[in-house]
């Protein structure tokens, strides 16, 4: 077990991952981000406070229209047959729908959500999200000097080398 984790178990830290007991899950991660997060704002490097309050404005409208108008399909089960692997996924719905229609959901759960969901004009929010991107945007790219290049790296040449070359290379 890793240093990182003991010392969080020694103060009652709950220590997750976003896959358990896979170390290399860094790639599956980059996966669902890249569905929601690197669509929505890129790529750049956001850093300063006044674009953390712009991504928090941007994820918070972001995450009404995934959450109540974006359908989503849930892999029901997978079944090999020799190579061939055949998946089977149940009706694409929103998380929304997917919420009210649970047998567990109070009644007054329901109606909230379902009040939450008629004050929504999707058009309106996703303009509103893509306003605020082009100010994210802006902010991003005026943090950098115009004019500015790109470090370029110079590979050495064989006379530069530092290790002289022998008869295995």
């Amino acid at each position: 077990m890793s240093q990182r984790v003991t010392w969080c178990q020694n103060r009652r830290i709950t220590f997750t991952r976003s896959r358990p007991g896979n170390k290399n899950d860094g790639c599956h991660v980059e996966q669902k981000n890249w569905a929601v997060v690197r669509t929505v704002v890129g790529y750049h490097r956001y850093d300063t406070a006044s674009e953390l309050l712009l991504l928090n404005e941007i994820w918070h409208l972001q995450s009404k229209l995934t959450n109540y108008f974006h359908p989503q399909q849930k892999l029901i089960c997978k079944v090999r047959t020799g190579a061939k692997v055949s998946r089977k996924h149940d009706k694409a719905q929103t998380p929304f729908h997917r919420a009210i229609n649970h047998p567990n959901m109070a009644a007054e759960r329901i109606i909230a959500l379902k009040r939450t969901h008629s004050l929504i004009n999707p058009a309106a929010t996703q303009r509103q999200i893509q306003a605020l991107t082009a100010q994210l945007f802006t902010l991003a790219t005026s943090k950098a000097p115009a004019g500015t290049p790109a470090p370029i790296t110079k590979r050495a040449r064989s006379r530069e080398a530092t290790n002289n070359p022998s008869r295995a290379s």
